[in-house]
């Protein structure tokens, strides 16, 4: 049976070390389905509402390298069922990943949502396009308006997906969800100002002298 993303990850020496710690029957006695080679509507949501996410490289020295990757909600982009792609705009020009890449088209991205305590695990092939090299994955990947300078787009083959529990995922929020949290609050707390200057004007009124 196939464990998907699994069958990846899980190597002889971590297979010797679920065996210490005597994990190894909870994946033998496996019975589910966890080949995971195509992103379902439950992914493309979730993906379509990240605005991050982190993506592990590993050079030709065998260190790993994790890349912290944001913008725009969205800007990682849903190809097809399974192909990603996300532009690459100028940072601090080191182009480790870029580099690492070059080497190893291998890497793992980590989408998290803090706020619902869920992971999404990619496993993937990069490839680096040029600009001209696909004119229409270019303008599905750019983010109109973003005020940075585009070098490259990278396209990622799905090779596995896979969910983590929330267990140890401490729930975060951004500003926007902050603040619209805040907003039917926000909402009835001008309503009530509003009322308490109407009355306040009512009474000063009845205590003026005729």
């Amino acid at each position: 049976m196939s464990y998907g993303f699994l069958d990846i990850a899980v190597t002889p020496s971590v297979r010797a070390v679920q065996a210490e710690m005597g994990a190894d029957h909870i994946w033998q006695d496996f019975k589910g389905h966890r080949e995971f080679d195509r992103f379902t509507e439950n992914e493309t949501a979730f993906i379509a509402d990240r605005d991050s996410f982190y993506m592990a490289t590993v050079s030709e020295t065998g260190w790993p390298y994790i890349q912290h990757r944001g913008g725009p909600r969205g800007f990682l982009k849903l190809v097809d069922d399974r192909t990603l792609a996300f532009a690459d705009y100028r940072g601090n020009r080191q182009y480790i990943s870029t580099g690492n890449l070059a080497a190893d088209d291998r890497a793992c991205l980590f989408l998290m949502d803090y706020t619902r305590r869920a992971r999404l695990k990619v496993y993937a092939h990069v490839e680096t396009l040029g600009l001209d090299d696909d004119p229409a994955l270019t303008e599905l990947a750019t983010v109109p308006g973003y005020k940075a300078k585009l070098e490259r787009i990278f396209r990622l083959r799905l090779e596995n997906f896979d969910w983590n529990c929330p267990q140890h995922i401490t729930p975060r929020f951004t500003d926007e969800e902050v603040s619209e949290a805040l907003r039917p609050l926000r909402d009835r707390l001008a309503q009530l100002e509003t009322e308490n200057a109407e009355l306040h004007a009512r009474l000063a009124k009845k205590g003026d002298p005729e």
